[in-house]
């Protein structure tokens, strides 16, 4: 009698969505009612051989009427993947599962043999529909090992900042060994050392807009015109490139977003039509007691007051119009509407100021139908003006 795996995940998984094992018995043992798959799972970070010597879950599967049993890791494994993407910019972990089965033969349970399944990557992010179980993850996207669905062609801002995530590891596609930019000032390579086998270096963040540290033009910006970026392997490209247009500023207060896509990476977008803050204050009075009630005679100052605020605080908001988008945004922006993780770009402090969407809805809008196309969002700051932990 012996188990085996029948369904296996993809090499490297989106955690938030399904993560399948399927095993089955190849001689059936099914005629106790206590018959039970189980699957004693190990996940880690570090290197590819770290793994504990103690399974950190035991998961006990009854068979179903095929007679096999399917498990799904996703919710157990998306839960030790707890990093914001602004701490942890390769947030990738490790798991394999040992499968055995077993059944309660008088007081003790017998069990049969184990079968343990290879090692399998997982990252902070999300299938969509209808994307097939098990899909690898080089699939997902035309820009892969770029880890963002685009679009193909961007505008930029010469003060935007903001970096792309490329994935060296092995996932069963060709492996990067080079990071190219391109653009109307000429070609700059920067070699990838090694095929990534550690968690924290499975993922590495390029610069992606002309403001961020490392960005290879910064000396010539006033020249630059446009530039793209594409992996490479050896002389071969890898994926489709993204090419990124100069923009020029516009009169109104450019804004920008980064938001966490569903690859765990950050993707961004100006908007850089008119915005406007708001500031919302919110309080809550009581009536103190006023006057020298334990003085030797009674009396009031002209300064007491009948009514003081015991809480007074405020929140802070932001409406942004984008600019003149194309059609193949309208993916994009819905990754931007359910994104758990977003900043607004403080340009005047050189930082990031962590905000949520405000807005629910979205009417898509199509060239053919709407010839121009325009999005507004509102957004909270998470931040209040006070500085109150």
């Amino acid at each position: 009698m012996a188990i085996s795996i029948t369904q296996t995940p993809a090499s490297c998984s989106l955690a938030q969505s399904p993560i399948i094992f399927t095993v089955a018995e190849n001689t059936p043992v099914f005629t106790s009612s206590s018959f039970q798959y189980v699957g004693e799972l190990y996940y880690w970070q570090g290197g590819l051989f770290q793994s504990s010597s103690v399974a950190d879950y035991t998961i006990l599967k009854f068979p179903n009427t095929a007679n096999v049993g399917i498990f799904d890791l996703n919710r157990i494994i998306n839960s030790t993947l707890t990093d914001l993407r602004i701490d942890n910019g390769s947030n990738v972990m490790y798991y394999a599962v040992d499968f055995y089965w077993q059944y309660l033969s008088g007081s003790t349970y017998a069990t049969g043999s184990h079968v343990r399944s290879q090692t399998y990557r997982a990252l902070d992010g999300y299938g969509i529909f209808p994307e097939p179980i098990g899909q690898q993850i080089s699939a997902k996207t035309p820009f892969w090992p770029m880890m963002t669905d685009g679009p193909v062609t961007q505008s930029v801002l010469l003060t935007d900042v903001g970096t792309m995530g490329v994935f060296i590891g092995n996932v069963g596609a060709t492996v990067p060994d080079r990071f190219v930019y391109n653009s109307n000032l000429g070609s700059v390579t920067d070699t990838i050392t090694e095929n990534a086998t550690t968690t924290s270096l499975c993922i590495l963040n390029y610069a992606q807009n002309p403001a961020n540290a490392g960005f290879p033009y910064a000396s010539s910006l006033s020249s630059l015109e446009w530039y793209s970026l594409q992996a490479f392997s050896g002389s071969t490209p890898i994926g489709s490139s993204i090419r990124f247009e100069i923009a020029c500023a516009t009169k109104y207060p450019n804004q920008q977003i980064a938001f966490k896509n569903r690859y765990g990476q950050f993707d961004y977008i100006d908007m850089n039509e008119i915005s406007r803050e708001s500031f919302q204050t919110e309080k809550r009075t009581y009536s103190p007691q006023i006057g020298t009630w334990e003085a030797s005679s009674f009396s009031y100052q002209s300064t007491d007051s009948s009514v003081l605020n015991y809480v007074s605080d405020s929140k802070q908001s932001l409406s942004a119009n984008t600019n003149w988008l194309t059609e193949d945004w309208n993916d994009i922006l819905k990754q931007l509407l359910v994104s758990d993780e977003l900043y607004w770009v403080d340009r005047k402090n050189g930082v990031l100021r962590p905000v949520t969407i405000a807005t629910q809805n979205i009417t898509f809008k199509t060239g053919v139908v709407d010839k121009l196309i325009q999005y507004q969002f509102e957004f909270n700051f998470g931040q209040s003006y006070k500085l109150i932990l």
